[in-house]
């Protein structure tokens, strides 16, 4: 089992850059696939980035792709996004989440087994 818990969130302006951080517990972070999803409010929780374990293979929601990149570090076990270019319709609370299937990297909200708390990434326009 692992616990997660989400970090980095805040209000920015167009344009700006975040860095959301998911720091693990647990001494297994490595054997999980990593993802992380947002949700606006009104709106069901989607699919944004999502990493392999080894960091070998990574994929991304289109909405965020070029601007957007997941890291992890299996020795501190943390995952990372990094938000570049931001835009008001990125606003929603961001959630990570952990797969026990290392066999697919999966974009949907079944696909994972363990979830954070979210942070909120509010962006004005």
């Amino acid at each position: 089992q692992v616990q997660l818990v989400e970090s980095g969130g805040g209000l920015v302006q167009a344009g700006d850059s975040l860095r959301l951080s998911c720091a693990a517990s647990g001494r297994t972070f490595s054997r999980y696939n990593m993802g992380w999803f947002r949700q606006a409010p009104g709106k069901e929780r989607e699919f944004v980035a999502a990493i392999a374990w080894s960091s070998s293979n990574t994929g991304y929601a289109d909405s965020v792709k070029g601007r957007f990149t997941i890291s992890r570090n299996n020795a501190k076990n943390q995952v990372y996004l990094q938000m570049n270019s931001l835009k008001p319709e990125d606003t929603a609370v961001y959630y990570c989440a952990a797969d026990n299937s290392v066999f697919r990297l999966g974009s949907e909200k079944y696909d994972y087994d363990y979830w954070g708390q979210g942070t909120q990434v509010t962006v004005s326009s």
